[in-house]
């Protein structure tokens, strides 16, 4: 029998916003309690002042401009932090305000070259953008770069700033955001440090961008959910002449589309030509295997995971028990409980099968006015979160039903959603797409995963909240879910590297990105756990330095082409004329010099499986790295030579990688790690082989 999870939709909020009440409650000397506030080294900045910087959490904390006034000491000479009095509120608060970008470690000391940041350019291609939103506000903003060749054509009414230098729409009148996605992407990656956002009070705390002084350059290729390849394709032609460094695009299909009919992949392959990577969204339709629809060589594909922080929200039923679930739910019913009706009572047209799951066209809106509607999941948890409906485990949910089915008159209080710290959440999510690569399975996908789940941003305060047509709520800042949001991250964390070293290439870039990954924790539903989150958790400041990268040409990218296409293909890709080897000497795919390796295996077969490789020294001119394998019992593994010694910067070397087994069971596989360690550098890179299941 099928698993199902239950969806409850709140069919009573428009009543309850109405009944929302704020209590204040006096906070008397008695309530405050002396708290230590660490927050780490002092950064070597002598502009950076620690008072200020206290002060300024503190005033968020405290939501008052005198917060001063409750500070005891202020740690500043040696290390950064101060004592403050505080009421369980504000402490609270204060360990609720780490957003994604603390998480991964962009946060307000990071050490920054903010003249070449002003100078780096991220190009955003998606929904549009909303120019009046704070976090393009472009106060302090010197004019666009030299570089820059852009224009701002935003259609009536759009203005561009030193901030938003240029903006193009495509099939639409005006590059204005209605949706929300492209602004929410835009800031992100880019947007203005924001202090006191919040989505109705949920996640209250700084929103800011992965790299807040960067320009951004808006291309609208979406209208209302639809975006055409043409003019995706257009987007990238102008995009790559108008001078972006980076560009993040968290757009995608349901399905694979080979490399020479998909825009992206076509776009994204002349943006590489020219210098520029591309940060690609995985997908939304996890935790299925073979679900990642970014599957370009070229491109770092990006998967979604959790920070350690997590909003659930709870369901109380009508006989005490409460259910945990994930939801982002603004509005409180004080404590009022409505009846609960499944789908398949709440339809006079549609089968039981459909209406449970609460298909569109089936729910008659005169059977659940009032109450709280119980769907089956059907289209995964992503679709149900952009809905606004709260998702429940599976076991919740047979509790969910158990009650339904014991009682005629089954009620539920629907609390409001609150954050919690939870360590744990440093896993992909289950909706984002899952690996393996179906065009290319010697390249593992995603490549890496970042933060997408609760993410605060801006938004367009024109657009619906959710899909709900009930739903009129309006807002400047909110909280999306979904590799879309992951994306932006790793383009920022791209840009941010960029911003130290303007010389790598995207392939370096990439690299430093894959190979300083922080390991993951293994999800238990799905296996590999390199096809939900590649190399790792994205962590971006040790990116800055990781000793060796794995380097590709352009024309590494055509001979890879070439081992699987024809001289026509691949030149619809490239646009370039070059002809393919023949026979023995077109290479294989595992030969491609990327920083992660993988192979397919026939099952229950013996196999020596070798994968060459060569590093380039970006780290200290004299240095010596030893290899050290983190093994799989299945498998032996043997590098080649074990001890890789530089003796200048740019320096490269080659080794080879040999994997050998008596075989695999059909469907299984083996994975391990490759590191490479100098005493100060971790390079590493995931090993998989997988035997060929019978369904590929």
């Amino acid at each position: 029998m099928a698993k199902h999870r239950a969806l409850l939709f709140p069919y009573v909020f428009s009543i309850l916003i109405l009944t929302m009440s704020l209590l204040c409650k006096a906070i008397d000397d008695e309530d405050r309690k002396p708290y230590i506030v660490y927050l780490g080294s002092l950064p070597n900045d002598e502009a950076f002042s620690p008072l200020s910087h206290q002060i300024g959490i503190l005033e968020r904390v405290v939501e008052s401009t005198s917060a001063s006034n409750f500070l005891i000491r202020s740690y500043k000479r040696s290390f950064n932090g101060f004592a403050a009095k505080l009421t369980d509120q504000e402490i609270e608060r204060l360990a609720n305000m780490k957003k994604s970008w603390d998480f991964i470690g962009l946060n307000d000391e990071t050490k920054r070259n903010s003249t070449t940041e002003s100078d780096v350019v991220v190009g955003v291609i998606d929904t549009g953008i909303w120019p009046e939103s704070q976090s393009f506000n472009d106060e302090g903003f010197s004019p666009a770069p030299k570089k820059w060749k852009g224009v701002c054509e935003g259609g009536k009414n759009f203005t561009c700033n030193n901030k938003i230098i240029g903006a193009r729409r495509y099939n639409s009148s005006s590059a204005r955001d209605e949706v929300g996605h492209g602004s929410h992407t835009a800031s992100t990656a880019a947007g203005n440090a924001i202090k006191g956002a919040s989505f109705y009070g949920l996640a209250q705390g700084t929103a800011r961008g992965g790299v807040p002084s960067a320009r951004i350059a808006a291309y609208k290729v979406c209208e209302f959910k639809k975006c055409p390849g043409e003019a995706i394709m257009a987007a990238f032609d102008d995009a790559i002449a108008d001078g972006v460094d980076i560009i993040t695009i968290s757009l995608g299909g349901t399905s694979v589309t080979p490399f020479d009919k998909d825009p992206i992949a076509i776009g994204s392959f002349h943006a590489m030509k020219k210098g520029i990577l591309t940060a690609h969204s995985a997908g939304n339709r996890g935790p299925e295997e073979g679900t990642v629809v970014s599957v370009e060589p070229w491109v770092l594909t990006v998967a979604a995971s959790g920070t350690d922080r997590w909003i659930i929200d709870k369901v109380v039923l009508g006989n005490g028990r409460t259910l945990i679930g994930n939801s982002v739910n603004s509005f409180t019913s004080n404590g009022t409980s409505y009846p609960l009706v499944y789908g398949k009572d709440a339809t006079s047209h549609c089968s039981n099968l459909d209406a449970q799951s609460c298909l569109a066209g089936c729910i008659d809106r005169d059977l659940v006015k009032g109450k709280i509607l119980v769907c089956d999941a059907s289209d995964g948890d992503i679709v149900a979160l952009q809905a606004g409906a709260l998702v429940l485990s599976i076991k919740d949910y047979e509790g969910l039903k158990s009650y339904l089915n014991s009682t005629k008159h089954a009620k539920a209080n629907i609390l409001k959603s609150e954050a919690i710290k939870d360590p744990a959440a440093l896993i992909v999510v289950s909706f984002s797409s899952r690996g393996p690569n179906l065009i290319l399975p010697e390249i593992i996908k995603p490549d890496i995963s970042a933060p997408g789940v609760d993410i605060l941003a801006a938004f367009s305060p024109v657009a619906a909240i959710t899909d709900s047509p009930d739903d009129g709520r309006h807002v400047k800042y909110s909280l999306l879910s979904g590799t879309s949001m992951a994306c932006p991250h790793a383009a920022a964390a791209a840009a941010y590297i960029r911003t130290f070293h303007p010389e790598w290439s995207p392939a370096a870039i990439k690299s430093s990105l894959m190979t300083t990954a922080w390991p993951m924790n293994h999800t238990d539903d799905v296996s590999p756990a390199e096809f939900a989150h590649g190399s790792g958790h994205i962590n971006p400041v040790t990116a800055l330095d990781p000793g060796l990268v794995y380097e590709t040409s352009e024309d590494d990218h055509i001979k890879l082409l070439c081992s699987f296409l024809d001289d026509a293909r691949v030149k619809l890709i490239s646009g370039e004329n070059s002809s393919c080897p023949k026979g023995s000497e077109k290479g294989s795919p595992k030969d491609f010099n990327y920083p992660s390796l993988a192979a397919v295996v026939k099952p229950v077969t013996s196999f020596t499986i070798n994968f060459n490789r060569t590093v380039k020294n970006v780290g200290l001119a004299n240095s010596t790295y030893k290899a050290k394998i983190l093994p799989d019992s299945k498998v032996d593994i043997k590098v080649v030579p074990q001890v890789l010694s530089f003796k200048s910067l740019n320096e490269e070397k080659t080794f080879t990688v040999t994997v050998f087994a008596k075989g695999l069971p059909d469907g299984s596989h083996a994975s391990a790690s490759l590191v490479w360690y100098d005493g100060t550098h971790r390079v590493r890179s995931p090993i998989l082989v997988r035997s060929k299941a019978a369904s590929w």
